[in-house]
Order: structure tokens, then C-alpha cells, then sequence
């Protein structure tokens, strides 16, 4: 695939928020060559983990991002994306100055584009993409977590954030939020929403809320 093709493919992912089926449709208009793209392009990364954690990809839209970087902004330090997918988050975060700024994908394919956009757009060495299940990533020195996942890994991620982050640490989460958390503020509506959660406030609030079961 020469360079042309890749800015083709790249900006055509840039765009709206496009789904499982719009990215099928990007590889092919029959049905075998879509089941073909989504066994070679999404499954891989799904393989080592447990069916009730896997996210498919969703491409963030601009007004995502944007409401993202809204929540983030005056903020510093360690930026990770749990499941960074093509990378448009963590290369935003760099740009905004949180640094190192650092994706965590599983996804082969999804990793190799998100690389070659950092490389397009001259950030190549300056962000980071781990192959890395992020489960099992060490989260201990992070001060800002931006999370595009689906509802149903929020509580048993909310425990390991819980177990992992410095207090000062800003917790973003897009699309959905985090059910048992109260966030600090928000951004956004609908599908566009972004929610901020200040570490130190949701350790005290699940501190005030054991200590009253207690009583």
C-alpha cells in the first residue's frame, strides 16, 4: 500500500466516528471481504482476552477529542489511553502538552495505524503505542487516563484505577461514564459527552460511603 493509499485510509478513519460497520465498509462492499476485514483488522487484538472485556473499535470524533482535551486542559504529566485505537487521542494530548503521552492497544493493525499517523503528522518518537493488554499495564505513575470503553468493563476498571492512580490523578471517560463514580465536571451531550473524575474526590466519596454502611 503505497503513501497516497495510507492518507486515503487514515483521513477517511479521521472523520465521523465511523462504527464496526463503517470500517467494514471501508475495506470492502461484500459480505466476505467485510467478514474478512473484521477477522484480520479487529479480532487479533481481541484473542488473549476474556470475551466480557473486549471493546470493539470506535473511532473518536473531533467534537470527542475536543471535549477530551476540554477536560484536560491546564493539566500535566503522564497521559494514558486505555485502548488507543488509531491514536488521535494521544497525539491530541501531546499537542495540548501532557507528556509522555502513551497508548495502549492490543490490536496489531490498529497499532501500525495509529504509528504511521503519529509518523505523518511529525510526532513520530515523541508519543508512544504499546502492544500491551491493558489490564495489565502499571498505571502507577499516570496523572491523566483517557478511557473510550464500553459499559461493561467500567466497574472492574474502576476498581483497578482505584487500586493504581496517584490521587492526583484526572480520569476522562467518553461516551459512557463510569456508573458508581460522581464526575467533577463534564463536557459535552449525548454521544459527544466526556466525563472528569478527580482520583482524591472518588477515594473520599468511596471512603464516606464504606465508612456509612459501616455505621
Amino acid at each position: 500500500m503505497d503513501a497516497e493509499a495510507l492518507d486515503e485510509l487514515a483521513g477517511q478513519l479521521h472523520g465521523e466516528a465511523l462504527g464496526a460497520q463503517g470500517l467494514l465498509q471501508l475495506a470492502a462492499t461484500t459480505s466476505l471481504a467485510a467478514y474478512a476485514v473484521w477477522a484480520a483488522v479487529l479480532m487479533p487484538g481481541f484473542r488473549r482476552v476474556p470475551l466480557r472485556l473486549q471493546v470493539p473499535y470506535v473511532p473518536s470524533s473531533a467534537q470527542q477529542v475536543a471535549n477530551v482535551m476540554g477536560l484536560l486542559r491546564g493539566r500535566t504529566g503522564k497521559t494514558a489511553d486505555l485502548g488507543s485505537g488509531d491514536g488521535r487521542l494521544v497525539i491530541a494530548a501531546y499537542k495540548q502538552g501532557l507528556r509522555p503521552a502513551v497508548g495502549y492497544e492490543l490490536n496489531p493493525w490498529l497499532l501500525w495505524l495509529a504509528r504511521y499517523r503519529a509518523h505523518r503528522d511529525g510526532y513520530e518518537g515523541k508519543v508512544s503505542f504499546l502492544k500491551q493488554d491493558l489490564w495489565k499495564a502499571n498505571l502507577s505513575d499516570c496523572y491523566n487516563v483517557i478511557v473510550f470503553l464500553a459499559p461493561s468493563v467500567k466497574d472492574p476498571l474502576a476498581a483497578k484505577l482505584l487500586a493504581e492512580l496517584p490521587d492526583e490523578a484526572r480520569v476522562v471517560a467518553g461516551r459512557f461514564p463510569f456508573p458508581s463514580w460522581t464526575p467533577s465536571s463534564t463536557m459535552g451531550q449525548g454521544l459527544q459527552q466526556a466525563w472528569a473524575y478527580d482520583m482524591k474526590e472518588v477515594r473520599r466519596a468511596a471512603r464516606s460511603s464504606t465508612d456509612g454502611r459501616a455505621l
